[in-house]
């Protein structure tokens, strides 16, 4: 498959997981209702930093693939960290499960760092496209984490 039409797939792959969750996510975002905690940011920052994320995911799987790195563990971990991630959304917005949401973000954070280790063995710029990745999910557990907190 020539290079291009490869970084496009693994691009646009998470870009539409979270578009999709976005449209799903549409009816019931009450973000701008709850409150928040110090340091969180105005709703319109999420949908920006997570487009960089999701083309970041894509450029560093598209790597892996091209290099011919891509196993069944790497394809298991990328996979798995998109869906658990898409499942976060929908778990702390539409079910409105905060606690439960939490817990997934530990989950979601546990994967992020097993993907990165994966990845970063396979190929190091891959790895190191990943950490704004755990710096976001680090950063959206402390505010899933004190949104329920403040929000009980």
């Amino acid at each position: 498959m020539p290079k291009f039409k490869t970084y496009a797939i693994a691009i646009l792959i998470p870009l539409l997981v979270g578009g999709i969750v976005g449209f799903i996510m549409s009816g019931s975002m009450d973000y701008d209702e709850l409150v928040k905690p110090p340091l969180a940011p105005p709703g319109i920052v999420f949908p920006i930093v997570w487009s960089i994320l999701y083309v970041l995911m894509g450029v560093s799987y598209a790597r892996l693939k091209l290099q011919g790195k891509v196993d069944k563990n790497i394809r298991l971990i990328y996979y798995g960290q998109l869906v658990v991630n898409a499942l976060w959304s929908i778990i702390f917005f539409n079910l409105k499960l905060r606690f439960v949401a939490f817990l997934w973000i530990l989950l979601l954070l546990a994967l992020v760092i097993t993907m990165i280790i994966k990845f970063y063995n396979k190929d190091k710029l891959a790895g190191l496209l990943q950490i704004p990745y755990l710096v976001w999910t680090t950063f959206a557990t402390y505010l899933n984490l004190f949104f329920y907190i403040l929000n009980r």
